[in-house]
């Protein structure tokens, strides 16, 4: 027989906690409501937005997805993953891969007639790589271009793709076949670029909203890449973005990271009633999670505090065989460490993709004024790409 709890009990409980009038959530609409007037942030994975607060409408901004340029330099930087997936798939004996090679090959060179100068500079206009377009123009053919003649002759001779071979000739350079520009080098400019641009644009809208960091309410919601990437300070693209731009002034202890928040699109808060009723909605999902701070303090501010605090990412060097934490980059040369970073997202299933590239772009924008001119960018800056054919 099924146990059920006895409902006299079950009532107990719920007008404490789960009822939708219960004392809980009767104290969290409360605190929600007394504190209408303090900015409240949602981040999801693709948008800011921010309530300013006392029913004043929210401003918003794309960061990713919706943005110039995602796509295209992403497109880019799956190649250095494709030759290897693809040698994966062949060692598993799937058949399949040699078809997807060749479809591989035919859009590279598409690509590559389409790829120019003007096409990056007059119909991308990313403002982050302006000066950069023909380097970018050169980088993409060369991608493009080596990616479609190694799977030539890969598809001839498929011992190319034994993963020896693709390391010491394609990945990392070094081999007696080795390409001009490893693809290490490839991911890693091509990571950066997609960062520089991104976090650019983001802390140019943050410091445009005179928010007071000190009071801010921060909800990160939704998925964020991977179902389980993202649910962590350290793992969350958003976190140590908010935390530059408030100038180390957000507190740690008012950021939340709920994937089981709703991710609403900003076009819906044109309508000042469901922007309205969204609000309230998330300022009570907030006091949900953290009117229980309060009450702790205000029950027992005799005994040991909690304090959430920033670890200090651990440093990369030629002995380190064994992260636990997303490795800082010192500069733009400090190759281990980059390349770590890479292997860091693909190996942790915790840490979201796009924080490969980030941090050493981040770290150099809060440096300088948030402008991306100065920006030192891996496996670009200090490297020389084959000028492309037609640019």
């Amino acid at each position: 027989m099924r146990y059920e709890p006895n409902p006299h009990f079950m009532r107990l409980f719920e007008l404490f906690t789960s009822a939708p009038d219960s004392i809980g959530r009767n104290l969290q609409r409360r605190l929600g409501e007394a504190h209408s007037d303090s900015p409240l942030l949602l981040a999801t994975g693709t948008d800011l937005v921010l309530f300013p607060g006392g029913g004043r409408p929210p401003s918003s901004v794309d960061f990713r997805k919706g943005t110039r340029g995602f796509f295209e330099i992403t497109a880019i930087s799956h190649l250095g993953l494709a030759i290897p997936y693809l040698a994966r798939l062949r060692e598993l004996g799937d058949m399949s891969c040699k078809a997807a090679g060749r479809e591989l090959i035919a859009q590279c060179r598409v690509v590559q007639d389409l790829n120019s100068v003007s096409y990056w500079r007059d119909e991308v206009a990313v403002t982050a790589w302006r000066g950069h377009e023909e380097k970018i123009t050169d980088l993409v053919d060369y991608t493009c271009a080596t990616t479609a003649d190694f799977l030539e002759r890969a598809i001839e001779n498929p011992r190319l793709l034994d993963f020896e071979h693709l390391r010491a000739n394609l990945l990392e350079g070094g081999g007696p076949d080795a390409v001009p520009v490893p693809f290490n080098d490839v991911m890693a400019a091509t990571f950066a670029l997609s960062a520089l641009d991104s976090v650019h644009r983001s802390l140019e809208w943050l410091h445009e909203q005179s928010i007071d960091w000190k009071k801010l309410m921060v909800i990160v919601a939704g998925g964020a890449g991977r179902p389980s990437a993202g649910l962590t300070w350290q793992s969350n693209n958003v976190c140590p973005l908010l935390y530059e731009a408030s100038g180390h002034e957000l507190d740690p202890a008012r950021l939340i990271i709920a994937p089981t928040a709703p991710a609403i699109e900003p076009e819906k808060f044109a309508d000042s009633e469901f922007c309205a009723r969204a609000e309230a909605r998330y300022r009570e999902f907030w006091y949900g999670c953290l009117s229980s701070v309060e009450m702790s303090r205000l029950m027992w501010p005799d005994y040991p505090a909690f304090e959430k605090r920033i670890e200090q990412a651990p440093v990369v060097d030629d002995d380190t065989e064994v992260v636990n934490a997303m490795p800082i980059v010192r500069s733009v040369d400090d190759k281990r460490a980059i390349v770590t970073r890479l292997r860091y997202v693909m190996e942790d299933p915790a840490a979201q993709i796009a924080t490969a590239g980030m941090q050493f772009v981040l770290d150099q924008l809060s440096a300088n004024g948030n402008r991306p001119e100065l920006v030192e960018i891996p496996g670009f800056t200090h490297t020389s790409y084959p000028a492309a054919a037609m640019s």
